[in-house]
């Protein structure tokens, strides 16, 4: 058969990937290569390309140690990105970031017979590429605490561990109100009204599961269980690894915080430590790396985020001990001493800062077993709970236990609503589009800190942008209720599609949906659009290249059948050609990730022709979990640190005036907690969404945190300063909970590892180049906060990677033995990723975050019924699915043109954003996606320049 050419633009994409060694000091030129001629880059590419498809087909990974770790084959790499791509193959970075249409115009082919197909291939292999990542993700980075590990990789009764689907340690206890509905002590099964929403707790998602994903239960792994907590020396490997070098204070947090994280300011006196000016004059400033494409708002949006998925702390609290945060030693020539006093008033840390300690859900050592040759712990030495729910369910507005839901108020004149108080200079305004949150009352169950706040199911930690995002999907809600209503009005004898567990066959007209019926409908669309807005708005917007772009929209819509067609290609390629749509269990659940046979993860089992609301194989019959049970990961948590995203002032604009005129600068500190609500009701909600969408959010780097963030007081510390070092105490967390170090972390994770603190530097910078110089002083900041050691070549210190050889990686990783090293393996894996300079164009995140969240964000929908089998109108109504699939009432809206070439609908937030505040759609019509800066103009092909578009170019933040 002959093959035609245009088609190895997949078939590529396919083959065996080079074998790597792990290479020593980089010598990788720092200067772009010679321009080549595209004719001969053309013929060498299509060359490539055939001795690509020639050299086989690349299998999924039989052992965690030999797995695709983003490295591809010379043939591979040149087929997808021509002679330029390839300067970057010995980096540590993964290689899809240089393939050709992967990045803005700059990537994109010129002078070729057709331009079209290398783009085609450049981006068609990123998408495998990163589909190669999530299989073997899900294949090797399950480590679930709850006692089921054992069984994930025993078996259990003839059935491969990967293939199971239900855990004994998945029943609810005997303590649970709801343990004799599922079936007591029986066979445990959620049936009526505890499948017909969400409910409180986050039980019974899974029908067949009752305690999967609910509050209390413990945080799961990522990395192998003897790897976590790298300053117990646990293991042999650990102890080679590290050589006694680390411990929770070692090195110091809160010096590592002031070398390598502080914003320096230009004028401090305008900044104040991050707290501005009086009466929020404008004339403040404090500098900040900002980031050209991601906005504030995008920032606020990821803090609401990580509030509906994990906690570690009980209702606002800690456990009750104390310990200290560092600003106790520095590290001089390689030993640990004592900071003198000079040294602490020159850092501006505090000795005597402590912090209450994370509540523990198990420290006795765990039991082991043994498979094969080999030792497996059964969980993690510590376990922590995560006292949220797991679901992506807006636990934060609704609440997740029995405490925080008596913060949330309903509307006593219509129950099926939440409560929204209009101020009181406007009594005769629309009840949905003016309306706000109601105060938390002394009643209500609070912290003396959130005296003041609005009431919510999660307010700690609040701010400004938590304020606004509550209130916008509090108003959607109503928005969405208010819409029923009317409906059932026009329509009161049709039939809404919902329906009862209890009497399936009863039509529920719209005039009959109760109350409670409609408040549970609303509450699963809000859930859903807040999933489909962070899955295809926020998250192609922090990626922001077309790779991404189609992916997240496919991670959706669906890889087969609804999704796009390049994609769906690609990978049905995967599966067909490893070894078919296999209807064997573990191969079937293995290659789940890739929907072999399914319609795509939103819609996943829910076209099913027989459909039965009362059948557990219905209603749970699209969900996979890969044979350990969801929860979030501590590492998942670990890569959410994200503080450097928020800047210390916000630019406060007023839309009824000049919407390109700053009027304030408010410093976020005094938008904290109580200070929100005044700040909210004075400003209004369109006024703070302008300011927040405007504003360009900061980079993800080293030396871009917060001052304020450094010294904020916490009254409820029980310590001699009530301040902390958010900054430092993110490092602390991380230890605290068991996170290895940067270098095991991406081992862990299937990247290359890092071979010494200048892999950490963008190799395609000048030398002579201002940035080039700030990463040189980045490193060397590294190099004296970590310091260095004499290698020695005995001693192995993985068994994630091996070698080129198949040999172990040991402590010189490459060096010759006896050669002085860095200790990059002491290097704390949130200052890691910070420094991780070189990243994929459009990235607001390294990929070492990004590898985690390709695991488990796309978890959290494939375990998810209501985002899978459960996405029916039996459960969120007709309108309901209408109104999610179309992001609002009535069909969807087709943005104007065609953005980075995409004819695509109105984006979800925008289309809210409108909906709720009226008064902001003058400003969102131009704009394509909300967590863009409104003003910015997104040029052509995922530009990333920072210019105006036109009506805002006398905006002052383009002309700093």
């Amino acid at each position: 058969m002959q093959v035609p050419l245009y088609a190895f633009c997949t078939l590529a994409a396919l083959c065996q990937p080079i074998s790597f060694a792990i290479p020593g000091p980089q010598n990788q030129a720092d200067t772009p290569p010679a321009k080549v001629d595209p004719k001969q880059d053309e013929a060498a590419a299509l060359k490539a390309c055939v001795q690509a498809v020639l050299a086989g087909i690349r299998p999924i990974a039989a052992t965690r140690d030999v797995r695709f770790e983003g490295k591809v084959s010379e043939a591979n790499f040149l087929c997808r990105g021509g002679e330029k791509s390839l300067q970057f193959r010995l980096t540590p970075w993964v290689d899809w970031q240089q393939y050709w249409g992967t990045g803005d115009m700059s990537s994109l082919p010129t002078g070729f017979l057709s331009d079209k197909l290398p783009t085609q291939r450049g981006v068609n292999g990123a998408l495998i590429d990163l589909e190669f990542q999530r299989i073997e993700l899900i294949k090797f980075n399950l480590f679930d605490n709850t006692g089921t590990y054992q069984n994930f990789i025993s078996g259990s009764n003839g059935v491969n561990g990967p293939a199971i689907k239900v855990w004994p340690e998945m029943r609810l206890p005997k303590t649970d109100p709801n343990y004799a509905a599922v079936g007591g002590d029986g066979t445990q099964i959620c049936k009526g009204e505890l499948v017909r929403g969400r409910t409180l707790t986050g039980i019974c998602n899974d029908v067949k599961n009752p305690l999967m994903g609910s509050n209390g239960t413990p945080f799961a792994r990522n990395v192998e269980f003897d790897t976590a907590f790298p300053d117990r020396g646990a293991n042999e490997y650990t102890r080679n690894r590290h050589g006694g070098r680390l411990s929770l204070l070692e090195p110091d947090p809160q010096v590592i915080s002031r070398t390598l994280f502080t914003r320096a300011q230009s004028t401090p006196d305008t900044c104040k430590a991050g707290f501005g000016l009086a009466n929020n004059s404008a004339d403040a400033n404090c500098d900040y790396q900002k980031a050209p494409f991601f906005n504030v708002l995008a920032a606020y949006w990821i803090q609401f985020m990580t509030h509906d998925w994990f906690s570690h702390m009980e209702d606002g609290h800690n456990a009750t001990t104390y310990m200290d945060v560092g600003c106790k030693t520095k590290l001089v020539n390689n030993v640990e001493v004592p900071l003198t006093p000079e040294d602490v008033q020159q850092l501006g840390c505090r000795p005597a800062d402590q912090v209450d300690k994370t509540l523990v859900d198990q420290d006795t050592a765990p039991s082991t077993f043994k498979v094969g040759d080999k030792t497996y712990m059964a969980r993690a030495a510590t376990t922590f709970a995560n006292t949220n729910t797991a679901w992506w369910d807006g636990s934060q507005i609704y609440g997740f236990d029995d405490e925080s839901v008596k913060r949330v108020k309903r509307d006593p004149a219509d129950p099926a609503k939440l409560l929204l108080q209009p101020l009181l200079n406007t009594p005769n305004a629309d009840p949905v589009t003016a309306g706000y949150l109601p105060v938390l009352q002394p009643t209500d169950p609070q912290q003396p800190q959130w005296a003041g706040q609005e009431s919510v199911g999660f307010p700690d930690n609040w701010t400004i942008g938590l304020s606004f995002l509550h209130n916008l999907f509090v108003r959607e809600h109503n928005s969405f209720v208010v819409e029923f209503r009317r409906q059932a009005a026009l329509t009161p004898n049709k039939d809404s599609g919902l329906r009862d567990p209890a009497n399936p066959k009863r039509v529920i007209h719209y005039k009959d949906v109760t109350p409670d019926e409609l408040f549970t409908a609303a509450r699963l669309v809000v859930a859903a659009e807040i999933a489909k807005i962070h899955t295809i708005e926020w998250t192609p917007q922090l990626l922001y290249n077309e790779p991404l772009y189609k992916g997240m929209n496919a991670n959706w819509d669906g890889l087969l059948g609804t999704g796009d067609p390049d994609v769906s290609k690609a990978l049905s390629d995967i599966v067909t050609r490893n070894f078919g749509k296999s209807k064997d269990a573990a191969k079937a659940t293995q290659w789940y990730s890739v929907f072999a046979s399914g319609p795509g993860i939103f819609g996943l089992g829910s076209k099913a022709p027989h459909y039965d609301i009362t059948k557990a194989e219905s209603i749970n019959g699209g969900v996979n979990h890969f044979g350990s049970p969801f929860n979030f990961p501590e590492e998942f948590v670990s890569v959410y640190r994200l503080h450097p995203l928020i800047p210390d002032l916000i630019e406060y604009r007023d839309l009824s005036k000049d919407p390109n005129q700053i009027v304030e600068k408010v410093a976020v500190i005094n938008t904290f907690e109580g200070k929100a609500t005044d700040a909210m009701h004075t400003g209004g909600m369109a006024n703070w969404g302008l300011s927040l969408g405007r504003q360009r959010l900061g980079i993800l780097t080293l030396h871009n945190h917060p001052q304020f963030m450094q010294n904020i007081l916490l009254p409820r510390l029980d310590s001699p300063t009530k301040q902390i070092d958010l900054a430092a105490l993110d490092i602390i967390r991380d230890r605290e909970h068991g996170v290895p170090r940067f270098n095991e972390f991406r081992r862990q994770y299937g990247l290359r590892q890092l071979t010494s603190y200048d892999d950490f530097m963008d190799k395609s910078l000048a030398l002579d180049s201002p940035a080039h110089k700030q990463q040189q002083q980045a490193v060397d900041q590294l190099r004296q906060l970590y310091g260095t050691h004499v290698c020695d070549a005995s001693k192995i210190i993985t068994d994630a990677q091996v070698n080129e050889d198949k040999t172990p990686i040991n402590d010189c990783l490459g060096h010759p033995n006896g050669s002085v090293v860095d200790n990059i393996e002491d290097v704390d894996t949130v200052v890691g990723y910070l420094a991780e300079f070189t990243r994929p164009h459009g990235f607001a995140i390294s990929e070492t975050q990004f590898v985690v969240f390709i695991l488990n964000a796309s978890r959290r929908l494939f375990s998810d019924r209501f985002f899978t089998s459960s996405f029916r109108p039996e459960f969120y109504t007709q309108m309901g699915v209408d109104w999610v699939n179309n992001n609002g009432p009535g069909p969807a809206q087709i943005e104007k043109g065609s953005p980075n070439g995409h004819v695509q609908p109105v984006s979800p937030l925008k289309r809210i954003l409108i909906r709720n505040i009226p008064e902001l759609k003058p400003e969102l019509d131009p704009v394509i996606n909300a967590f863009d800066p409104w003003a910015r103009d997104r040029g052509q092909y995922y530009s990333l320049e920072w210019k105006p578009r036109p009506g805002a170019e006398g905006d002052p933040a383009f002309k700093q």
